[in-house]
């Protein structure tokens, strides 16, 4: 089974954000991604309540590291370090799996280059993780929306295989919003899964974490994002929806669309339970 929740607090939501899960659980929702994209600013108490909600009303939990983090930039490794580190015990407080991650831009220099700083990025921060003991996650690296970033599929899978405690964070609406609206449909969406079994193993990639929202795009690529209500907006969920169903997937899928997040993640549950019947 996949879990669905909303980034971050909706729009209508007036309570605390140590409350949500409460309100999650009337909207028919398992999942919840805490927004640290500005900053780890959450305390241990506060993370320590959520936490205590989250389990109540069965809420899986994860965490969207700051973007600040640039893998690629080998002037910022110390910041970068410090930023998962952070992120990752934020994540412990809240009893949470995942950590999602931003990979950053290639900023100006070959695309390979920009690869190779961020694989030993990664390698660096996944030693300094293990030498201080860090609580255990899973950090999600994410595919990204605008053409000069890093974060295709393949750079994604290609640093996920430096580590197990690596997985994908496919975000279709980035993907969709990269290409210009051209990555819409069964056939892509099924040469991704396919991508993904292939460098990462049926199992594994059936874990992986999802995003998932109608974005807006100009000629560099993602430019907003947007709710399921806005004309014209993409990717298609119902073809994702019936092959996730079909390959069985247990995803976490995470909704981030612009303020009616947790209303639109639970209209994307009830088209995957369709799916499943």
């Amino acid at each position: 089974m996949i879990r669905f929740g909303p980034a971050g607090c909706d729009e209508g939501y007036t309570g605390k954000v140590t409350d949500i899960p409460a309100y999650l659980r009337q909207n028919g929702l398992d999942a919840f991604e805490a927004q640290c994209g500005h900053g780890v600013r959450m305390s241990e108490t506060a993370a320590k309540a959520l936490r205590e909600n989250a389990e109540r009303h069965g809420i899986a939990l994860s965490v969207h590291s700051p973007y600040f983090i640039s893998l690629s930039n080998p002037e910022r490794l110390e910041a970068n370090i410090g930023y998962l580190r952070q992120s990752a015990l934020l994540a412990g407080w809240l009893g949470a799996a995942r950590v999602v991650v931003h990979m950053g831009a290639a900023m100006g220099r070959p695309r390979r280059e920009g690869m190779d700083a961020s694989a030993r990025t990664v390698r660096a921060a996944l030693d300094t993780a293990k030498a201080e003991n860090w609580p255990d996650v899973l950090f999600c690296l994410e595919t990204m929306g605008k053409i000069n970033q890093l974060g295709t599929v393949d750079e994604v899978l290609e640093l996920c295989g430096i580590g197990e405690n690596l997985l994908p964070c496919v975000d279709f609406g980035h993907l969709y919003a990269r290409s210009l609206g051209a990555f819409d449909g069964r056939g892509a969406y099924g040469s991704v899964l396919d991508s993904l079994e292939s460098a990462l193993g049926a199992e594994r990639a059936r874990a992986c974490h999802i995003h998932f929202s109608h974005i807006a795009f100009g000629k560099g690529g993602e430019s907003k994002h947007q709710t399921f209500a806005d004309e014209g907006g993409g990717p298609d969920w119902k073809a994702l929806a019936y092959l996730l169903a079909e390959r069985g997937y247990r995803s976490t899928v995470i909704c981030e669309s612009r303020g009616t997040q947790t209303q639109d993640a639970a209209a994307l549950k009830a088209v995957y339970e369709e799916a499943r019947t």
